[in-house]
């Protein structure tokens, strides 16, 4: 069983993720913001997609699903709670449910913070966590509709992955993310390692993403936030910055 995992450059600095199980020739994509890309990507991969898995309802990480579903004929899955709010679902989900891509199976994981209904999707094998705008390569969200205290414990969630474990996120922020990193953690000599290693990728026009949790448990201010209190702060620091 693999399931390989790519990087999608859609819009003007989003990620979507195609995932393709070798074992049964099954395709799914995550968040996907443009259909145009999309379709490039999968009819790359031989033009099969079965499913669409969306984590919050943002038109940048939905505007393409109508679109591939009528083309083909793919189901859509996301979070429950906001269901009203996106494209219709095939299939509404809650904390804890699974979802299947052919043999590969992901687990739901309910995170609101950035919005009420933020769900994310974790494969163990690969290790890999879909987190949309929950976590960022040196960054988290926003707090449009939840608390600080939501999105602290929605990190919180991620404690028991494993080091490994691939950070598959929405957005190519990680370079603003690591000045902003930097400017509140300036000791930290692995942070100014990952910033000089973000800063050539870059340069060279390549994604940042995905990156690892081990990486972000050493380098990511809003990970490392010791309480809610805390990481209200460094998000409304981060909010001017």
């Amino acid at each position: 069983m693999t399931l390989q995992i790519h990087a999608i450059p859609v819009l003007s600095d989003n990620y979507a993720w195609l995932l393709h199980d070798t074992g049964t020739n099954t395709t799914a994509v995550v968040d996907p913001g443009d259909a145009n890309a999309m379709e490039q990507a999968i009819e790359a991969q031989g033009g099969r997609l079965d499913l669409i898995l969306l984590t919050h309802h943002h038109h940048d990480h939905t505007g393409g699903t109508q679109t591939l579903r009528e083309r083909y004929r793919a189901r859509v899955v996301g979070p429950a709670s906001e269901r009203d709010r996106m494209p219709p679902l095939d299939m509404a989900l809650e904390d804890g449910d699974t979802i299947a891509i052919g043999d590969s199976m992901a687990r739901v994981i309910a995170t609101p913070g950035h919005t009420r209904g933020h769900i994310c999707y974790y494969f163990s094998d690969p290790p890999a966590l879909f987190c949309g705008d929950t976590l960022f390569s040196l960054g988290c969200g926003r707090l449009f509709e939840g608390t600080a205290a939501q999105l602290f414990a929605s990190l919180r969630r991620f404690d028991d992955l494993p080091p490994e474990t691939l950070v598959c996120c929405g957005h190519e922020y990680t370079l603003g993310n690591a000045a902003f990193a930097r400017h509140v953690d300036p000791d930290n000599a692995a942070l100014r390692a990952r910033s000089d290693a973000v800063r050539r990728l870059r340069q060279t026009g390549q994604p940042t993403v995905p990156s690892t949790l081990a990486q972000e448990r050493a380098t990511n201010p809003f990970l490392r936030a010791a309480d809610a209190q805390t990481l209200g702060r460094l998000r409304a620091e981060k909010d001017n910055f």
